[in-house]
């Protein structure tokens, strides 16, 4: 049996007056990318110093302006990865470096001589506050906890003065989440206090889930709480730091920023220790879904991936939210058949603002394409295939249609898995298109009759075609041609057909367009039905095409 009895629920937060449930997230936060040193130290095999280079300029092309490059203090990689940075002036002006240490004088004095020669610069200290590691870890209380801030927090400030650029201060109380809330209060109201935070210097408070140990709204009542109690709210900057140990990495973050956060720390697809960092591309994507400019540059979803598993070495989820490779398919019938209908829908309407059933956004407008949307299996429906044939190849089978090809190729998918559109078409042609035998029709020729006929047929045609190889021909008359056709095999081949519907498109534009006819033919005799699909030039010889087409796949001959 499960042995829940082991464990203890967390406490939450006592905050009847919370706000943040009636607010919304109007415009992005602060990005700030740990890829290099969160995400980094979690890879199976890091990256080295020329990977590194490499994704910190992706980082900058995607619009941040703030990147954690490491620890220099704490690995040589780390420390030649940012003098590189500096010598080869590879950080441009508007972007801040942020560099991590925990509070020891050694420590910050290696810190300073890595950041030398960057114009500016966040110096991001913490130590970890929470009460289980103060008990089985450090062995310490709350006063020598606050002591290690406020000397670490004295270091940096003395090391700033002397700095020729400018130096921000963050402070991270690490496991946050595990902290009391009112000993988290004390110890960030400490380093605020001894820094100085002025409005033009503003301290970044960061307040990490460094485990998550909650529910998201949990999280959030924490962030609010903070934000209404430290002092000298103006002069700082709130940011949030979420790990996905729950798996609810992304609400913790869109959570706190309803509840008044102004930046949030995470990785691009959320790589990370354990089961990750917060993924900052999925709530940028999530903001653009509501209309909300993300402030990255993101339109281009496959280079991000094709880049970011080039230099982690980790490969996305197929089902990650927005990159994944299956997120813009659907294989459920009713799934594609919503989604053929709303695509059709938009068409038509013309309308400037996306809706469509299953797509949150329109996958073009971050790279992807339409092709991949429906993806044909076992559990795919008729909807699905002829979204297909129409998204493809340009064939708008008939409603009635639908059903009948669906089965053909359902009964491939149950053999063989999901089936390529390629594949699809294959099966067409050969169903349909290329269903010559033992009838396949060769000439045809018609002649009005308008002015001279003395009954109600005006049309005459000829047509030549082969039975079993042996070439025939035969003449009718009719009201029209299709008329006139139905009747002469009738007559010629001792048939009971009976045209029952009609449709035809142009497959393309242009003078020269071919044109898609799609007979549905009754057998008067068995009661049995099927379509008949031909393409031609010309539409009264793709139509007699679709008409014996339908005969042989009736096997009437």
């Amino acid at each position: 049996m499960l042995n829940y009895s082991r464990y203890r629920r967390n406490p939450v937060v006592n905050l009847p007056e919370r706000e943040w449930p009636n607010k919304e997230i109007e415009k992005a936060p602060i990005w700030c990318s740990v890829d290099l040193r969160d995400g980094n130290q979690a890879l199976i095999d890091p990256m080295v110093v020329e990977e590194k280079i490499e994704m910190f300029q992706f980082l900058i092309n995607l619009g941040f302006k703030e990147i954690e490059i490491g620890f220099p203090a704490a690995s040589q990689i780390e420390f030649d990865f940012l003098r590189q940075l500096v010598e080869r002036k590879l950080i441009p002006d508007d972007v801040m470096v942020q560099v991590l240490t925990q509070c020891r004088e050694e420590l910050i004095d290696r810190t300073f001589e890595a950041i030398e020669g960057c114009k500016q610069a966040i110096v991001h200290i913490y130590n970890s506050t929470s009460t289980l590691q103060r008990d089985v870890v450090f062995h310490m209380d709350r006063e020598h906890i606050t002591e290690i801030a406020i000397k670490g927090t004295k270091m940096v400030k003395e090391r700033a003065a002397k700095f020729p650029g400018r130096i921000q201060l963050e402070y991270s109380p690490e496991s946050f989440t595990g902290t009391e809330l009112d000993f988290a209060l004390e110890i960030c109201n400490a380093v605020t206090d001894t820094w100085g935070a002025t409005s033009e210097n503003p301290v970044i408070i960061n307040l990490p889930s460094t485990v998550e140990m909650n529910t998201p709204n949990v999280y959030a009542d924490q962030i609010e709480w903070m934000i209404k109690h430290l002092k000298n709210r103006e002069n700082l900057i709130i940011s949030v730091h979420p790990h996905n140990d729950r798996g609810t990495g992304v609400a913790s973050a869109e959570l706190a920023l309803l509840a008044g956060a102004d930046r949030v720390e995470g990785t691009l697809f959320g790589n990370g220790e354990r089961t990750g960092n917060v993924d900052i591309l999925n709530i940028a994507y999530n903001m653009f879904s509501q209309g909300i400019n993300p402030m990255l540059n993101i339109e281009h979803v496959n280079e991000i991936i094709e880049i970011y598993e080039r230099c982690t070495k980790l490969p996305i989820h197929p089902r990650h939210p927005y990159a994944g490779k299956l997120v813009f398919t659907a294989f459920s019938g009713s799934h594609q058949d919503a989604i053929n209908k709303g695509v059709q829908a938009l068409k038509e309407r013309g309308s400037e603002i996306w809706q469509v059933p299953y797509l949150p956004i329109d996958p073009a407008d971050i790279g992807r394409q339409y092709e991949p949307i429906v993806r044909i299996n076992s559990q795919s429906g008729k909807g699905g295939v002829a979204f297909v044939m129409d998204t493809y190849y340009g064939f708008k089978l008939p409603k009635a249609m639908h059903k009948e090809f669906a089965n053909v190729i359902q009964s491939i998918s149950e053999k063989q898995g999901e089936v390529s559109p390629e594949q699809i078409m294959q099966c067409f042609r050969e169903e349909y298109l290329d269903k010559k035998e033992p009838l396949h029709f060769m000439k045809l020729r018609v002649d009005d009759m308008s002015e001279t006929s003395t009954t109600e047929f005006d049309t005459k045609i000829s047509v030549v075609y082969t039975m079993h190889g042996v070439e025939k021909s035969f003449e009718a008359i009719g009201n029209g041609p299709l008329d006139a056709l139905q009747r002469g095999l009738n007559t010629e081949l001792d048939l009971n057909i009976k045209i029952l519907d009609f449709e035809e498109h142009a497959l393309q534009s242009g003078s020269n367009s071919q044109a898609a006819a799609y007979i549905h033919l009754l057998d008067g005799n068995t009661g049995r039905v099927t379509y008949g699909v031909g393409v031609s030039s010309n539409i009264t010889r793709a139509s007699v095409r679709a008409i014996f087409s339908a005969i042989n796949r009736l096997e009437l001959i």
